[in-house]
């Protein structure tokens, strides 16, 4: 009996020893997991760039363009350039206290969904530390196109999050039908939706999504930009936060 009891006892302070060793491990792996290396861009100037992991690759030169006149049409690399730091992080170019994420994903990207959601709660923690731009750029095909028109159109309603929310997470690929029930359920206009996805300003701001795809060299989905730091791949959380903790202590306003 007293043998049961020591055992048992033995046990219980084994399991509080394991309970109070996952928060000091997880301190060591985030103390001693290094960056990978970064190496310098010549183009874009002032940009460097990291290796990450997976990626979905595709080979489509034009993303979310649909007729042959849109094809035949150059994308705006030109003007993107001129402007480099507007096209990538909009209105969150404006303050240097923040530290601005381009997020370039596909919604049928099984890493970019994995990603997502990964940076959503990452904002939602650091708040006013970082500001997510989300670039679409639908390298998957028809319905990859189709859903990145919706996610830019339910945008000009105000529900961007909330569509980007459930197509990431649901097992549906987008159909007209689809979407039409998913912009009835979030309580958007359904027709205006449908004349949004259409627009020339939809097109447009995939368009610029793909020009600077093109001019950070970018092969697949999902790639990142972080204040000056270019990354191609799926990262770790625990890596993006410490990038973000780096670009906040150098300064990424250099490249802007």
């Amino acid at each position: 009996m007293i043998n049961l009891a020591r055992r048992r006892l033995m046990a219980a302070g084994g399991v509080a020893l394991v309970a109070g060793a996952v928060p000091v491990a997880r301190d060591l792996i985030d103390r001693f997991t290094p960056l990978p290396e970064f190496r310098p861009m010549a183009d874009p100037p002032g940009f460097r760039r990291m290796a990450a992991g997976s990626s979905s690759l595709a080979g489509a030169a034009f993303v979310g363009l649909d007729g042959p006149s849109d094809m035949d049409a150059e994308l705006p690399i030109t003007h993107v350039r001129g402007a480099i730091c507007p096209a990538l992080y909009g209105d969150a170019n404006d303050d240097p206290d923040t530290v601005p994420i381009a997020s370039f994903s596909d919604f049928y990207c099984p890493y970019c969904r994995v990603q997502t959601k990964e940076i959503a709660s990452l904002a939602d923690w650091l708040d006013d530390d970082v500001r997510v731009v989300w670039h679409e750029l639908p390298l998957l095909g028809d319905t990859s196109r189709l859903a990145a028109k919706a996610a830019l159109a339910a945008k000009r309603q105000g529900a961007y999050v909330r569509f980007q929310e459930h197509l990431i997470s649901s097992p549906f690929r987008a159909t007209d039908g689809y979407l039409e029930a998913l912009s009835e359920s979030v309580g958007l206009d359904h027709r205006q939706l449908v004349a949004d996805m259409n627009s020339a300003d939809v097109l447009e701001e995939i368009r610029t999504s793909a020009a600077l795809a093109q001019i950070f060299g970018f092969v697949g989905t999902p790639a990142l930009v972080i204040g000056k730091t270019v990354i191609q791949g799926q990262i770790d959380t625990n890596v993006l936060e410490k990038i973000v903790a780096l670009e906040r202590a150098e300064g990424w306003t250099s490249v802007c």
